[in-house]
């Protein structure tokens, strides 16, 4: 396995209309995209770009969504994930079963519409991180 660029931060919120009015207020965020759903995922999801990476704003969509556990713990929120670019999930989960770390759940496609997983945080000195596979025609 190869680590690759930092795609994006996740951050979990109870509004994602009040988080891009905060980053476009506060912080001057003008490459706001549309919010869009992700059913099989339970969530809502709004990408701000910034020149280096992405904000990637989670809502959840009710409260059997795992974002809603993250805010009963967080009301206001914060940072829920790091997501890093691998050239090949599969190659990713097997190279992280095979070193011993918990990978949680099996590949399945994401809000770039590539495969990702996620790695459980005991093996990430508390930090849940997502890979997700390098989108085709961007750079690893």
């Amino acid at each position: 396995m190869t680590l690759g660029r930092l795609n994006h931060v996740g951050v979990a919120t109870p509004s994602i209309e009040r988080s891009v009015e905060t980053y476009r207020t506060l912080l001057g965020a003008h490459a706001i995209g549309e919010p869009f759903d992700l059913p099989a995922q339970g969530v809502r999801v709004c990408f701000v770009d910034a020149p280096n990476t992405q904000v990637e704003l989670i809502e959840p969509y009710d409260e059997t969504s795992p974002i809603a556990g993250f805010l009963r713990k967080n009301p206001a929120g914060g940072q829920h994930h790091l997501c890093f670019e691998v050239p090949d999930i599969g190659v990713a989960v097997a190279d992280l079963k095979a070193k011993g770390a918990t990978v949680l759940g099996e590949p399945r496609i994401g809000a770039h519409g590539t495969p990702i997983v996620f790695i459980h945080p005991r093996d990430m000195g508390g930090l849940l991180v997502e890979l997700m596979e390098t989108p085709r025609g961007d750079h690893a």
